[in-house]
């Protein structure tokens, strides 16, 4: 969704040359990165004075309304709230191995050790058996948690805090990931290959750089063992080797 806002700023206020010439750079550019613009909502919009936020303006009645095109159907509307809602939800990976990184361990009085996290992948169940790694420690999860509600499952997107058994708060920490224990549970990897992009660095990157990895909520300094290949970052062809 692309929002044209202070409309009423525009010379003459809320002009429809002005809000059509932003459309067509934007398109350009949004198409250059990847975007189809059929499929993008344009909304000239003024937050200030609320004009298309949640209901239609009487000051643009040269606008028509938006309209996107795709694949999984079509949509219309005239208001920005109208495009928000018109955004498809995304399918959320619950078919895949459970994998929850921790934000967080704390332990409550009367309840014990509760680690806090997003699920990512998987779903987190209580009675269900987890290993967190790199520790590879596997315990009982007693019940799951969302804003004080307890659960009878957590899917990729919940934010929870689940109590497990027989496990202190200094055994695990922030930066683990915890598992299915029975459904390929996370393990720690020795190395593995990583397409990297430089945005800006003062030096020269080769083997033997030893940059920190930020992996959700993980931190782990790495070193380049080799550099592979060299890839246009646009296209995502080889440039060499």
């Amino acid at each position: 969704i692309v929002g044209v806002n202070k409309m009423d700023s525009t010379e003459p206020p809320y002009s429809q040359t002005r809000f059509e010439e932003i459309t067509k750079e934007v398109s350009t550019y949004i198409k250059k990165i990847g975007y189809n613009p059929a499929a993008v909502a344009f909304v000239p919009i003024s937050g200030w004075h609320g004009d298309n936020m949640l209901e239609g303006s009487d000051k643009m009645s040269w606008f028509k309304g938006w309209k996107v095109e795709r694949k999984e159907g079509n949509g219309s509307g005239t208001t920005l709230l109208e495009a928000l809602d018109a955004i498809l939800a995304p399918s959320r990976p619950t078919d895949k191995p459970l994998r929850l990184p921790l934000q967080d361990v704390y332990k409550i009085g009367g309840i014990g050790t509760v680690p806090v996290g997003r699920v990512e992948t998987g779903i987190l169940k209580p009675g269900m058996v987890v290993t967190f790694a790199p520790a590879n420690l596997t315990t009982e999860v007693k019940s799951v948690e969302m804003h004080h509600e307890s659960l009878v499952e957590a899917v990729p997107g919940d934010n929870v805090g689940f109590n497990i058994k027989n496990v202190s708060v200094k055994e695990i920490r922030r930066g683990y990931v915890a598992g299915d224990s029975k459904n390929d549970p996370p393990k720690g990897a020795g190395n593995f290959n990583a397409q990297v992009i430089i945005l800006n660095h003062p030096g020269q990157i080769n083997a033997g750089y030893a940059p920190v990895l930020d992996c959700h909520t993980a931190h782990i300094a790495c070193k380049f063992s080799e550099l592979i290949e060299k890839i246009d970052r646009r296209s995502g062809k080889k440039l060499e080797d």
